[in-house]
């Protein structure tokens, strides 16, 4: 789901210091802000194409090989065969003590350019000076690229072509299709043990989830994140996991007064308990409070889920790939599994 928290939380911030704009005034002369990238040397094919989720055709007169993603979907393109090609990232990779995002999964965090490490930063000097070939992101909304600033997406995109994923109010398996689907065309080999080993992975895991709702019936799974002031419930009618949880045979909670974009409720603390639930699965990113931030909620504390201990981190944008998603289905499976009827 779309960082909501992040976006009720967070300012977005400046680029640039005044300092730097002479600087990145030559660097975007010397890229060309209306120029197609240089093609690349050595890739062994000829133009490229890949038609988007906006319905764009993003062509290059060689396969890009200076690719810029989104964390989360770097970590999915190198799931998919992908390595060298990637060469800058944007959105939480790092954490404060310096290791890795979770979000990052088997990205390099120390052979990549950090463009930004959290929402609203995104260093235009930097991508500039990467010469990018491709940008990649999430789509939550129309023309909505993830984690690129709106504020500078206008000096951003010209840089280079960007691809879009629709990764909403579609289940969880077509935006991994489309990122499997970008992979292959800029070189990876889809047919690779490691990419069929965790397609495989992913198929048993989904296959786990179904046969612990058959074996655990009834059980009510609520999805949710919570912010020092609300509590926010989402939607499984446009969170693409849960939509695929819900395929799968999970009875999720759907709130019923969505917030703009329909991705969740904001409820008060003090409503906290207003959708019964046997299982809480919750926001695990940093943007989120975590069960033992929500000690000091009285109302979190007298939640049955939570009295019970029955309840389960959730990747709220999960990695795109079926090694990094089989290990939500598996988690998913167990805790359904163990859960007792509560609410």
């Amino acid at each position: 789901m779309p960082d909501a928290l992040s976006a009720r939380r967070l300012s977005r911030r400046g680029l640039l210091a005044a300092g730097g704009a002479a600087t990145l005034a030559t660097l975007l002369a010397a890229c060309g802000t209306g120029d197609a990238p240089k093609p690349a040397t050595g890739n062994g094919g000829g133009p490229w194409s890949f038609t988007d989720d906006r319905g764009r055709k993003v062509e290059a007169p060689a396969r890009p090989t200076r690719v810029v993603a989104f964390t989360g979907v770097a970590a999915a393109l190198i799931d998919f065969g992908l390595d060298k090609q990637l060469v800058g990232v944007f959105g939480e990779t790092k954490r404060a003590d310096g290791t890795a995002d979770p979000q990052a999964g088997d990205l390099n965090v120390e052979g990549v350019e950090i463009l930004g490490n959290v929402w609203g930063e995104f260093s235009l000097e930097k991508y500039a000076a990467l010469r990018p070939e491709l940008l990649v992101t999430h789509m939550y909304d129309p023309d909505a690229l993830w984690y690129v600033p709106d504020e500078s997406k206008d000096k951003i995109l010209p840089l280079a072509p960007s691809v879009a994923v629709t990764t909403a109010r579609v289940p969880m398996t077509k935006p991994i299709e489309r990122y499997a689907a970008l992979a292959e065309s800029l070189g990876a080999d889809l047919s690779a043990k490691k990419v069929t080993d965790a397609k495989a992975r992913f198929d048993a895991a989904a296959e786990a989830v179904r046969q612990a709702v058959k074996a655990n019936p009834g059980i009510k799974v609520m999805a949710c994140s919570g912010s020092p002031d609300l509590f926010y419930v989402s939607n499984p009618k446009v969170s693409t996991d849960l939509m695929y949880f819900a395929e799968l045979g999970v009875d999720i909670v759907v709130p019923t007064k969505l917030e703009a974009g329909d991705y969740f409720e904001a409820l008060s603390w003090e409503s906290a308990g207003k959708f019964p639930a046997d299982l809480i699965l919750l926001d695990n990113r940093s943007t989120a409070l975590q069960a033992k931030d929500l000690t000091a909620k009285p109302t979190w504390q007298q939640l049955p889920a939570v009295k019970a201990n029955q309840v389960s981190a959730w990747d709220a944008v999960p990695r795109f790939s079926y090694a990094g998603s089989a290990p939500l289905l598996e988690n998913l499976a167990t805790a359904i599994r163990n859960a007792k009827k509560v609410s």
